[in-house]
């Protein structure tokens, strides 16, 4: 006769079995997941390195440009209009290093460096080559440590240089961060603290007793909406004031612009919320299909480091995403001074995405 201990642990192991979407997103999905990042990163040991050279036509035969010489002449990735110099290393032991070396001026540099395109910008002087990046970076660092080994292995005259720190406000890492962060938090509130509330009340039978209640199911869904965007408003304030007293952001654009992307944005992720908290009852599942939209979103859309790592073919999939246009979105705001015209249009997308995710939703919501 077995134990009642052994009894009750086939008993659970048979509960999870009985439950195919919970071994899915349990064991099947990091798999995709690994697979996926794995497939983006690990390109044979090769990695890409986008540098911009700014123009200065008081030195036009630099030994810099005699080293740009023999490149390969390739579209800027920002504006196909625009070109730019690909120039491959080998280094050994390390693999294949693609150089992107883009040629502009000071404010397109600015641009790129704020955009996270780039790391690190490189400009011509007469006594030598002056490196500029964000040294408490160390992406940045790494980016110049790597360039600078190459250029004084090639010519002696490239071995003098200068380093010239980036503390420009809209250049520095942190700058890049915080808007990533208040995005991603609009996101973690909304999905969490709506979708999976909804489920969690229906696995525990809540949803059943208020329906039976007098309660007006449309209030019931308003005050969800309501009681979050307050939240979600609260920690994106208090970001942002952490970030302006301790680092010096400040805003840069139109805050009416700002306010209407993040309402669309609120709006499109409680669409989202509610449409995958329509129908599961099952905490594990709901734990899956959130995580499933949650941690893609986090690990392409630019949030902690630049979306431009991966392969150019996935990046308009990539700024396609909610999450992405949200970040982008912001940042341009923050650091680029935009306004309505730039971003009109992601609004629009959001504001799209939310009513047909929320209209879908309520017409496959199951109270019970």
């Amino acid at each position: 006769m077995q134990s009642p201990l052994l009894q009750l642990i086939i008993v659970q192991f048979k509960t999870f079995l009985r439950e195919p979407e919970v071994i899915f997103w349990s064991l099947l999905f990091p798999i995709l997941m690994a697979w996926g990042l794995g497939m983006a990163f690990n390109k044979e040991n090769e990695s890409v390195i986008t540098i911009v050279q700014v123009k200065n036509d008081q030195y036009p035969d630099t030994s810099f440009r005699n080293f740009l010489a023999g490149a390969k002449e390739i579209r800027n990735i920002n504006s196909p209009d625009e070109k730019a110099l690909e120039h491959d290393v080998t280094i050994q032991g390390l693999g294949t290093t693609h150089y992107k070396i883009i040629t502009g001026t000071w404010e397109q540099a600015y641009v790129l460096l704020k955009r996270g395109v780039v790391n690190l910008v490189i400009e011509e002087k007469a006594e030598g080559l002056e490196y500029h990046f964000d040294p408490k970076s160390s992406e940045a660092k790494s980016s110049y440590l790597q360039f600078s080994s190459i250029l004084k292995g090639k010519q002696d005259e490239l071995a003098q240089a200068m380093i010239k720190p980036l503390s420009q406000k809209g250049t520095r890492y942190i700058d890049f961060l915080i808007p990533g962060l208040i995005a991603m938090g609009l996101m973690m509130s909304t999905m969490w603290g709506i979708s999976y509330s909804l489920i969690e009340k229906r696995s525990k039978k809540l949803l059943r007793r208020l329906v039976a209640t007098p309660m007006n199911k449309g209030s019931f869904m308003v005050s969800q909406f309501v009681a979050r965007f307050v939240l979600c408003t609260l920690e994106a304030l208090v970001l942002y004031f952490f970030a302006r007293y301790f680092f010096g952001m400040t805003i840069e654009g139109n805050i009416s612009a700002l306010i209407a992307l993040f309402c669309a944005g609120f709006f499109a992720f409680c669409g989202i919320a509610l449409l995958l908290a329509s129908r599961t009852s099952n905490t594990f599942v709901a734990n899956g299909i959130i995580n499933a939209v949650v941690m893609p979103m986090m690990l392409l859309s630019g949030i902690y480091f630049s979306y431009h790592n991966f392969p150019d073919v996935v990046i308009p999939y990539i700024q396609a995403l909610p999450l992405t246009m949200i970040a982008d979105g912001i940042r341009s705001v923050f650091l680029e001074g935009a306004g309505w015209p730039e971003l009109f249009k992601p609004i629009i997308i959001l504001s799209t995405i939310g009513f047909v995710t929320f209209i879908s939703g309520l017409k496959v919501f199951k109270w019970y």
